[in-house]
């Protein structure tokens, strides 16, 4: 079932792809740029989150690291989209190991007031190394994505949502292996997953780097695909806007993560005419989402879940006491 499913979302995804661009319309095939990006955000938060239960609150600040690391490899040294992609990946991969070694001890909420104030300290480096980032002025000019010589918002589509794929493919043979499942475990109880033998603090750190290379990747796609960038595209409502999608779409669910981006990109794109109270709208979505579905639209099935659905199946199997 699994698999069917991933066959008709791959190809929704080329329908999608193919009709934005016999549309012609830049503003709509920008907005899926801008979607898929987000998509890539939820999917790897969602790995820490959901699936390893470590509430990261300063995700945007390595989203912000890969987008920096690309546009100053493009614009200083000239390097095209396909180096400064696995660049940045790895950069927001290192940055988020070295600052995390420090907090893999830390749990609950300690790990969570932990990354955010690692995200806001990564947001003032940006906005007060001048020299380098250019401060409040950001990065401007930064070149677009060619592929084989072909250029234009097209071009940025195609690329953004294939790269999109290979994060989400990613994302799935991890949940879904052994590994997924040790990550679960650290999740449930890290003490208990400790006792089995997982090394907890190995495992948070590679499921931490591994979701900051997915964020520095997309920071690569962001930085290329709108030609600028500044310290304000990454600071701490961003990271809040991340978690809330995978909050809506559902913890642990890849299929969330893609749900609670789309709906959290689209919507505020949707309800442009009320202006400054579209906000508000999405706010009520927000919360009326969280109150009557607190597990999202498509919240992983816990384990508890399971054997309780067993358990009724198997009393329904049972036949009835005296019966022949």
């Amino acid at each position: 079932m699994s698999a069917r499913l991933n066959l008709w979302l791959g190809l929704a995804l080329a329908a999608l792809v193919v009709g934005l661009i016999a549309s012609g319309s830049g503003y709509f095939v920008q907005i899926a740029i801008t979607t898929m990006i987000f998509v890539i955000l939820a999917a790897s938060l969602n790995l820490i989150t959901g699936s390893a239960g470590l509430l990261s609150l300063g995700h945007a600040a390595f989203f912000g690291v890969g987008a920096y690391v690309a546009a100053l490899l493009a614009t200083r040294y000239g390097w095209s989209f396909w180096a400064t992609l696995p660049a940045a990946a790895v950069a927001a991969a290192l940055v988020g190991a070295v600052v995390a070694i420090p907090t893999m001890r830390l749990t609950s909420i300690y790990f969570s007031v932990a990354t955010l104030g690692i995200g806001e300290m990564i947001y003032v480096t940006l906005l007060n190394w001048v020299g380098l980032t250019r401060g409040p002025m950001g990065i401007r000019s930064i070149p677009s994505i060619e592929l084989f010589g072909w250029k234009g918002i097209e071009c940025q589509l195609v690329v953004t949502a294939a790269v999109m794929l290979g994060v989400l493919w990613l994302v799935h043979r991890l949940v879904h292996s052994y590994y997924g499942n040790s990550l679960r475990a650290l999740r449930e109880d890290d003490a208990c997953a400790d006792a089995m033998g997982i090394d907890t603090g190995r495992l948070k750190l590679q499921s931490f780097g591994v979701a900051c290379a997915m964020a520095g990747a997309a920071g690569a796609l962001f930085a290329h695909t709108t030609g600028y960038i500044s310290p304000d595209s990454f600071r701490f409502g961003e990271s809040i806007l991340v978690l809330s999608m995978i909050v809506v779409g559902g913890l642990g669910s890849l299929y969330g993560s893609i749900i609670g981006a789309v709906i959290l990109s689209v919507l505020p794109e949707l309800l442009r005419d009320l202006g400054s109270y579209r906000m508000i709208a999405v706010g009520v979505v927000l919360f009326l989402s969280i109150l009557f579905l607190p597990r999202g639209l498509v919240g992983e099935v816990s384990a508890l879940d399971l054997i309780r659905r067993q358990i009724r199946q198997r009393q329904q199997r049972r036949p009835e006491a005296g019966a022949w």
